[in-house]
């Protein structure tokens, strides 16, 4: 027999109206039910009602990774420096980290993300090739110092997240192992009841070779992805790649410098000229771990900082300063051009191809240059596709015009390699009797966020819809209010209780059926059970949540239909 919740007894208030703070809808939805409370910036409490639904995510997704062999662990959250100064990345996550000392003055961190324990403990314990392939992982709290924490539990600076971490000999298992987890995360988020995507993504400061998101589309998301409607190719904006072709550069005459007083920005350059935005190259000035780098693009396209960001890592990217410029006479701020420039490493986006012609900084004042040709007059230090992508362009494997898409990322796959296991000599005893170095995958969904991902996605103008897998309770039972209706309410929920299903009752007295119908509406159980104007000859109304749809049952037939 499964529990019956009395709301007379549940610890839950519910609001009438949205926290002044809120701007995301699961953030007005979560707290207005009754589901989490703000502790802190970032920090939330969940209460009865929140936990049961991040319960039942963390059961669907446990049972998923035991299907494919993973054995659950769990690490502790307050973790030695020593581990991440092995692998470099407590220098890396910079102000993400968590950082403590304890009473002797040792150095500790709170646990971002467990790679390096992992590896750690694989190394302690596996010393054989017959010990591997082993799949470990945890269901646990991670923490990061968000800067801007926001969108309630959407990016918090405490959070639940599954963690999982594979272990092969080979990269053949390597790729059988991120198989396995990708065949995993698709079943979850089946169950789960996410409409979700899986796009091409970088690896970023995790390193490694394969690496793919699994998106939740949601106006509230904070990445951006394409799709193309003329193929299956879909990615994250900033691994979306173009490949630009050469050009005939004897076509192009002779630099010409032009006089172009006041015109600082590419607005006023191609305004002065007569020219379209995109025949001039835009050179944004960055320093690269205090390396002061010139980066070209296209006059009509924007920088993409972050993608330039997640190329360069685990270098730091910052915007120069006016105390850069000062210190650097060479570079005149508003007119720098590629052609010329001294101890300034030169990227540029990949439409900047050889051949081009462009009009450009003369790195002299209140002048620009015309017939600019890479190549000829400037080289390029490395090609990265750094700009912001925009809707329409062309698809990398297709060509077709790329559809732009907002979305939470619930869950992301990486195949490490062997970065962590080279900075802790991962090594166990191969076939050959020789040290073989271990590959490793690494594999997080956002448990927390895939609440909010849930709410984002299958909310109404009402409340709360949740996925029966997922929901609070299977059947939310509503008294109307007399006291034959109560009884009847309650003899519902004890025969649904007996037939497996977990069953909340609002049998609250002195509450008025209005309020009640709202609660249940907010709080967003799938069946909805109403002891009402009929109460007395039987018979109940039974509500889909999510369809609207209404019908009225006998006791009987009510708790036969929603056991079936």
């Amino acid at each position: 027999m499964a529990q019956v919740q009395r709301m007379s007894r549940l610890m839950v208030k519910t609001l009438r109206d949205d926290p002044a703070d809120a701007e995301t809808l699961n953030h007005k939805l979560l707290v207005r039910a009754g589901y989490v409370r703000r502790t802190a910036a970032g920090i939330w409490s969940w209460l009865p009602l929140g936990k049961k639904v991040l319960e039942n995510i963390t059961r669907v997704v446990r049972e998923e990774m035991d299907a494919i062999g993973g054995q659950e662990v769990l690490l502790p959250a307050l973790l030695p420096k020593e581990s991440y100064d092995a692998s470099g990345r407590y220098e890396e996550y910079g102000d993400l980290l968590f950082r403590l000392k304890d009473r002797k003055g040792a150095d500790y961190l709170l646990g971002p993300t467990h790679e390096e324990i992992f590896t750690q403990i694989v190394k302690d314990q596996c010393s054989s090739y017959k010990d591997l392939p082993v799949i470990l992982y945890q269901i646990q709290t991670k923490y990061r110092d968000e800067a801007r924490p926001r969108a309630g539990v959407l990016r918090g600076r405490e959070f639940q997240m599954k963690d999982s971490y594979s272990f092969d000999t080979t990269d053949e298992g390597l790729a059988e192992s991120y198989a396995l987890h990708r065949e995993a995360y698709i079943r979850i988020f089946e169950r789960l009841g996410l409409d979700h995507r899986i796009v091409s993504a970088v690896s970023g400061a995790m390193g490694g070779s394969a690496s793919e998101e699994f998106l939740a589309p949601a106006p509230a998301g904070e990445d951006t992805f394409v799709d193309c409607p003329g193929c299956e190719y879909a990615a994250n904006t900033e691994a979306v790649t173009f490949t630009a072709v050469a050009a005939d550069a004897s076509s192009h005459g002779p630099v010409e410098e032009l006089d172009t007083p006041d015109t600082p920005t590419i607005e006023t350059l191609a305004a002065h000229l007569g020219v379209p935005a995109s025949a001039t190259l835009k050179n944004l000035l960055v320093k690269v771990d205090g390396e002061i780098t010139a980066v070209g693009v296209p006059g009509n396209r924007e920088v993409d900082l972050g993608k330039l960001a997640e190329h360069l890592s685990p270098a730091a990217v910052e915007l120069v300063t006016a105390e850069d410029f000062a210190s650097r006479p060479d570079l005149v701020r508003g007119y720098v051009g590629p052609q010329g420039l001294e101890k300034v490493r030169y990227i540029a986006d990949p439409r900047v191809a050889p051949g081009t012609a462009w009009v450009t900084g003369a790195n002299k004042p209140d002048t620009h240059a015309r017939n600019v040709v890479c190549g000829r007059d400037f080289e390029v230090d490395e090609y990265l596709d750094v700009v912001v992508v925009e809707e329409g362009d062309p698809c990398p494997k297709c060509g077709t015009g790329l559809n732009i898409d907002r979305a939470i990322e619930i869950g992301h796959i990486f195949q490490l390699g062997r970065k962590f296991a080279d900075a802790f000599q991962l090594d166990v005893l191969g076939q050959n009797g020789k040290p073989v170095r271990v590959t490793m995958g690494s594999y997080g969904i956002g448990v927390s966020r895939a609440v909010a991902a849930l709410a984002e996605q299958t909310a109404d103008d009402k409340g709360l819809c949740w996925p029966r897998e997922i929901a609070p309770a299977d059947v939310h039972v509503v008294a109307a209010g007399k006291a034959l209706q109560t009884e009847l309410a309650l003899q519902v929920a004890d025969e649904l209780s007996a037939a497996g299903l977990r069953v909340l009752v609002d049998e609250r007295a002195g509450v008025s059926p209005g309020v009640k119908f709202t609660d249940a509406e907010l709080i967003g159980v799938p069946k909805i059970v109403v002891a009402g104007r009929r109460a007395s000859e039987g018979v109940v109304e039974l509500k889909d949540r999510r369809t609207g749809e209404r019908e009225e049952l006998t006791v009987a037939e009510a708790v036969a239909r929603l056991s079936a």
